[in-house]
């Protein structure tokens, strides 16, 4: 995408954030490698515990990896949209700050210094790792059994590497080589949507794979869109005009 395509607006607000927000020695690569390479040893370390995996005990994998789809959309439905005691960080990262700096008309990051607004925080894995995955992972460890201990800590990180990866993928340039492949093509045209201000609020939360859309009847179809939608009018959020 070229610096002339960029709506006016948010040139404006890019530009605004990478001042503010952006010190001199972040690194997108790093950011991005911190949390693959951290991601990819937890589940490394977590699969060489296995042993003897029993046939139900595998199931663990897709019951995890729709419990994540579901939490995903929830989630994203919920307090990345709406503000929420407690969250309001996440709201004013997420609608305040991801959304005004990418738009459907503006989806590319320019640089990988972008990458700051694409990705969580590095923090943040730690905090899944710590407060989410371990405690639940243990809690199958206990009470189930090892396996299934080990099998839900690799596919809970597993999904969060996914969405991490996916989102990126969505915010790439559209020339670029993973972008263009037939499946991408499709996931970034149902996330676009979603950075339509006049849609966020009502269809296609799902980041990695819209199953939850589907059940939850958000998934936007062209031609099926509300009144609110078809005016095209920017949502408004709390005061916060987008």
């Amino acid at each position: 995408m070229t610096a002339q395509s960029i709506p006016e607006r948010v040139r404006d607000f890019r530009d605004g954030y990478r001042a503010k927000y952006v010190g001199p020695r972040y690194s997108g690569r790093a950011h991005f490698a911190f949390t693959s390479l951290g991601s990819l040893a937890v589940m490394g370390f977590s699969l060489s515990r296995l042993e003897g995996v029993l046939p139900l005990e595998w199931l663990t994998v897709p019951a995890v990896f729709l419990l994540g789809n579901v939490v995903e959309f929830l989630g994203h439905r919920g307090p990345m949209h709406h503000r929420r005691r407690g969250l309001g960080l996440l709201f004013q990262r997420h609608t305040e700050q991801h959304h005004r700096f990418f738009t459907h008309e503006a989806l590319a990051y320019e640089s990988s210094r972008d990458v700051k607004m694409v990705l969580f925080p590095p923090v943040l894995l730690l905090f899944f790792l710590g407060a989410i995955a371990t405690p639940l992972a243990a809690l199958g460890f206990a009470l189930v059994s090892p396996n299934v201990g080990w099998l839900f800590a690799a596919s809970a990180v597993g999904y969060y590497l996914t969405y991490e990866w996916l989102h990126f993928c969505h915010h790439l340039p559209p020339e670029h080589p993973v972008a263009r492949l037939p499946l991408m093509q499709r996931l970034r045209r149902h996330h676009q949507v979603h950075h339509d201000p006049s849609k966020m609020q009502r269809h296609n939360f799902n980041i990695t794979f819209p199953l939850s859309d589907w059940l939850f009847g958000t998934a936007w179809r062209p031609g099926a869109e509300s009144a609110g939608d078809q005016s095209g009018a920017p949502a408004r959020h709390d005061g916060l005009d987008v």
